[in-house]
């Protein structure tokens, strides 16, 4: 018997369409691991988010990229909200519970903005070798400020500072030797580069977010990105100490043509890390199979 449900194509971290980053969602009770992947891999969007019914939180929600499932995703996360919101099937400023692979998430909307609290990651020092990495990358040393560590978010998201929105502009990393080294030297999954130069006033930093690990060469804006910058800034000593309950906005997605803008919130008294951005669907469908 053949399966039929809609699916959405939703673009985050915005209001315009065709800028953020794109996600599709689809709210189905019945369908395999194998099917996950297929319906990502057609969609070929950065991450297709999969609600389903759950007995521990709200709802299920999964997340693949066009290749595999990931722990985390920002952008789809505030994505299937934005669904749930538009559907009528969860209110406005009502509280909303994920269960995933990186345990109870809480999200909502409130004021045309949709919340996320995020894992708090563990910031630690990279000290593996820079050289190599800078080379996949094709950052020259004169781009980056080298009186600052690399720093790393849960073994996972490595962060580098540039000096300059130029900087940033002039990154074109080799994919395949990237991947090759996050392959073989398992020290990190992902790269996010950033500079505090931004385009906009009382912006914080512009970052961009190099994943081919996870089959995503360069992903548009991505909040599990955004959030831990906040606190790599505060370890680099880049802001003020006292960042708690002060929301910083940052960019991302200017150098690929798919604008974004995150905003995110940290709270060390209430052991909470915020994202949040704007939503709008693009794109509504059947998918039968």
């Amino acid at each position: 018997m053949k399966k039929l449900f809609d699916i959405y194509q939703i673009d985050a971290f915005t209001d315009e369409p065709f800028q953020g980053n794109s996600a599709g969602v689809v709210y189905f009770d019945e369908l395999s691991d194998k099917d996950m992947q297929s319906i990502a891999r057609e969609m070929n969007v950065s991450e297709t988010a999969f609600l389903s019914k759950s007995d521990k939180a709200d709802f299920n929600l999964r997340w693949f990229t066009p290749k595999v499932e990931v722990k985390l995703c920002g952008h789809a996360t505030i994505a299937s909200i934005h669904y749930l919101v538009e559907r009528g099937i969860v209110k406005k400023n009502t509280e909303v519970s994920f269960n995933t692979l990186s345990g109870i998430l809480k999200s909502k909307c409130e004021d045309d903005l949709y919340y996320l609290n995020l894992p708090i990651p563990k910031i630690e020092k990279f000290e593996g070798k820079r050289e190599e990495i800078l080379e996949a990358i094709s950052i020259n040393l004169e781009s980056i400020h080298t009186n600052f560590p690399f720093l790393i978010a849960d073994k996972s998201y490595l962060y580098i500072y540039v000096k300059s929105l130029e900087s940033l502009r002039e990154i074109s990393p080799n994919f395949t030797a990237l991947k090759n080294l996050t392959d073989a030297k398992k020290e990190f999954e992902a790269v996010t580069v950033f500079t505090t130069e931004t385009f906009l006033k009382n912006y914080t930093a512009h970052l961009r977010f190099f994943a081919p690990y996870f089959g995503i060469d360069e992903d548009p804006v991505t909040g599990s990105a955004n959030g831990p910058l906040l606190l790599v800034l505060k370890e680099l000593g880049l802001i003020g100490k006292n960042i708690d309950d002060n929301t910083f906005s940052f960019e991302q997605g200017d150098f690929v043509g798919r604008k974004g803008r995150v905003k995110v919130t940290y709270s060390a008294a209430k052991n909470k890390l915020v994202i949040a951005g704007k939503a709008i669907t693009i794109l509504k469908g059947e998918i039968i199979f």
